[in-house]
């Protein structure tokens, strides 16, 4: 009786194994790093282009210190409508601010700010939302600044889908960005939005660490305030990080031209250009936004992340192109 208890035990011990070896096979442990992708034509492509640069022996095999991919943020690694978070960042700080400057009531773009006029406020173009964010992102330490983005980041929702800003980066992205780094690639953000106001989260959101955070900036200064030093933000624009701007961030930020870059509009179109002008194998990619019901549908005539220029290009030169509505199986992150 106890050998036959004893044998049972082992059989079914036998058999537990057995089960697990079939279910956590060689197949099974390797996942899929992509699972918010559809098969397909894009997803394919996303594959073939690693796969070919990181085979060694491989005649397109790139050596590990170049694998650098680039990432626009705005509308390519999060959402960008109604308008870029940075702005409703800027439009919520100059509310809170609005205390300390009556002027504000009668003094343009902020009294249309305070009045909840954006159409007015985006009709004032470049030139109003300079103003904007020097009055609501300057006078302050660097440290100071970093203290009041998290602070936003970490509370602030989007007006129409409720979910924190940082909900609404896109899950395929996220998996997209973790795949390339897996097969030895350094990955960057290049973004015309503030390098500054993205730091602070985007080694959590994302996995690129600040140092790999190239963007916009303004100017800051060293200064002794109370026996401490400090690096002071200043209201001048030091430099625009979009459109030709890009290229020129890239050579001064990480001074190697990518092998790949991904964007979403027209103010990434120099990016993939240079990117693209490299030797050897290349792969730009740009988000379409075509899912009008999980997300927004926009291109060509839009005001915010237009996509006209870029498309055309991407058309002509063979680029890969997200189509979101049907390459995407999931949009955004979501809560956790």
């Amino acid at each position: 009786m106890i050998l036959h208890r004893r044998f049972s035990s082992g059989a079914a011990f036998v058999l537990l194994v057995a089960a697990l070896a079939s279910v956590h096979g060689p197949e099974a442990r390797e996942k899929d790093p992509l699972p918010s992708w559809n098969d397909g034509p894009t997803r394919s492509a996303i594959v073939g282009f690693v796969e070919k640069v990181t085979r060694k022996g491989s005649p397109d095999f790139v050596p590990p210190a170049e694998r650098i991919a680039t990432f626009d943020n705005d509308g390519t690694l999060w959402a960008e409508k109604p308008f870029y978070f940075q702005a409703l960042f800027a439009l919520e700080r100059v509310k809170a601010l609005a205390p300390q400057h009556p002027e504000w009531k009668e003094q343009e773009p902020f009294a249309s700010v305070l009045r909840g006029d954006l159409p007015k406020v985006l009709a004032g173009g470049e030139k109003s939302l300079v103003e904007l964010l020097m009055a609501t992102h300057a006078g302050m330490s660097t440290e100071e600044f970093e203290r009041i983005v998290k602070d936003w980041i970490a509370t602030a929702r989007h007006p129409t889908t409720k979910l924190l800003f940082t909900e609404m980066a896109y899950q395929p992205m996220i998996e997209l960005l973790a795949y390339l780094r897996a097969n030895g690639f350094k990955t960057f953000i290049v973004s015309g939005g503030g390098i500054e106001f993205m730091r602070p989260w985007t080694e959590r959101v994302y996995g690129v660490p600040p140092e790999q955070v190239i963007g916009s900036s303004i100017k800051t200064a060293f200064q002794m305030k109370d026996g401490k030093p400090v690096l002071m933000r200043l209201a001048q624009v030091n430099f625009i990080d979009d459109k030709a701007g890009k290229p020129v961030g890239i050579n001064e930020g990480i001074g190697r031209r990518p092998v790949a870059a991904f964007g979403n509009s027209d103010g990434d179109l120099e990016m993939l250009q240079w990117t693209a002008a490299g030797p050897g194998a290349r792969f730009c990619l740009i988000v379409h936004h075509t899912d009008a019901k999980r997300e927004w549908a926009y291109d060509r005539d839009s005001d915010v992340g237009r996509l006209d220029k870029a498309l055309d290009a991407a058309k002509a030169n063979g680029w890969t192109v997200v189509d979101m509505k049907n390459d995407w199986k999931r949009i955004y992150v979501g809560p956790k």
